[in-house]
């Protein structure tokens, strides 16, 4: 099976991007367990600091040991080893945390040895306080007479808190890799309707080619018969037989060549022509086919441009026969050609069916064709429009469109002067 260049391109871009975003939380629980180690040494450094300020209101030496015992990471046993007052306690709790940037709430209690029980308690807040009498949450320590305990009921929040930027960068990272895989799932989608649209028009091609043959192969063996070759009436709709389906064969060729691809090249072979002869011929083969339609026709008698002309007059015959398949009733058309300093303005105008403002940026995509009862009347492939804007692009020309619904559509082709 052929590996597919744009499968590969999309499966190395959702593997790199889901290799950063593996990285980045990687590295953020790496940040998180460093903030938790950080903000427990700044616990204990503060913690130490306030039992060194204790001991030095008492005149008291520090313990031998370590008088800061973590129980948990929130949690803290502290050995003053000597008495100590609640305010004293309170006080040098807050300008340590302020000092040491442990912006959070934290409790803490003061043992009583003679009652065995939580002295003192009270829980701080960043926003406000809150008074407790006894602190029952906290077990008495053992071996230790004269201590005091700190919770921080809030450590995961301030860890994050301080990650901010990190967290955020890492749920873009998850947006993005949701996008990607949207993305590329769509783009995918696409791609398959784009082969299952190259399918259909390859099998089309040989549907059409083999009945414009087998028309072309009996109508020339039909013309060369007695009765038909003494008949000049039946002789000149042999003919005319002959002459359509050799053009419908070109057009065919043309057209369905390209609609297999957007990025196709025509081929042009622009040169000086009369748009206005033009016209006027491709007018009258519309008044053939069409012998009802009311077409106004106001242009100079000559005006002279550089393009293909075979491409332009399929150009003005889509136009017009779009104009006339989509009019209720009997069609009125109107085709204008006007001539200024820097342009020469083609308009063609009906006044049948119109269409909706939503469909006016789609009606020159390739198999696009607006929904409506008049349309499932009509049949097509939705090449027309998508060839004329194809024309126009290759000669670097501009097309673009007005229509109301019920009211009808106008299609304007500005060609630049060619000085």
């Amino acid at each position: 099976m052929r590996i597919n260049k744009l499968n590969i391109a999309l499966l190395l871009g959702l593997v790199v991007i889901t290799g950063i975003l593996v990285l980045q939380l990687f590295l953020l629980k790496q940040a998180v367990q460093y903030e938790e180690k950080k903000f427990i040494q700044k616990a204990h450094v503060a913690l130490l600091e306030v039992v060194s300020k204790l001991n030095a209101n008492n005149k008291t030496a520090l313990p031998q040991v370590n008088p800061v015992d973590e129980i948990k990471k929130d949690y803290y046993v502290v050995n003053v080893n000597n008495k100590f007052d609640s305010a004293s306690l309170d006080f040098y709790l807050k300008n340590e945390f302020d000092k040491f940037d442990l912006v959070t709430d934290y409790e803490f209690g003061i043992y009583d040895c003679h009652t065995e029980k939580m002295q003192y308690g009270r829980y701080v807040s960043t926003n406000n306080e809150v008074y407790r009498d006894t602190m029952t949450f906290i077990p008495a320590a053992s071996n230790l007479v004269y201590y005091f305990v700190v919770h921080f009921p809030h450590t995961s929040k301030y860890v994050y808190r301080s990650l901010q930027l990190w967290i955020i960068f890492s749920l873009v990272m998850v947006l993005v890799l949701i996008l990607y895989v949207y993305s590329a799932f769509t783009l995918l989608q696409q791609k398959k309707y784009s082969e299952l649209q190259k399918d259909f028009i390859n099998n089309m091609t040989h549907e059409f080619k083999t009945p414009i043959s087998s028309i072309l192969i009996s109508s020339n063996f039909i013309l060369k018969q007695e009765a038909i070759a003494n008949d000049e009436k039946l002789q000149k709709y042999m003919q005319m037989i002959i002459a359509q389906a050799s053009k419908l064969n070109v057009h065919v060729e043309k057209i369905l060549n390209l609609a297999k691809t957007e990025n196709s090249s025509l081929g042009m072979e622009a040169t000086g022509m009369d748009m206005s002869k033009a016209i006027h011929a491709v007018v009258e083969n519309i008044r053939l086919k069409h012998p009802a339609a009311v077409i106004e026709v106001n242009m100079p008698q000559e005006c002279f441009i550089r393009a293909d002309e075979f491409h332009f007059s399929n150009l003005v015959y889509n136009l017009l026969d779009n104009a006339v398949k989509y009019s209720e009733g009997v069609p009125h058309i109107f085709l204008g050609v006007n001539k200024d300093r820097k342009h020469i303005r083609l308009s063609v105008k009906d006044k049948g069916i119109g269409m909706s403002s939503k469909h006016l940026a789609k009606i020159f995509d390739k198999f696009y064709r607006v929904n409506s009862s008049k349309t499932n009347e009509v049949a097509g492939f939705g090449l027309g429009l998508f060839y004329v804007s194809k024309i126009c692009k290759e000669h670097k020309w501009t097309v673009s469109v007005n229509s109301k619904e019920n009211i009808g559509t106008e299609i304007i082709i500005l060609i630049p002067v060619n000085e």
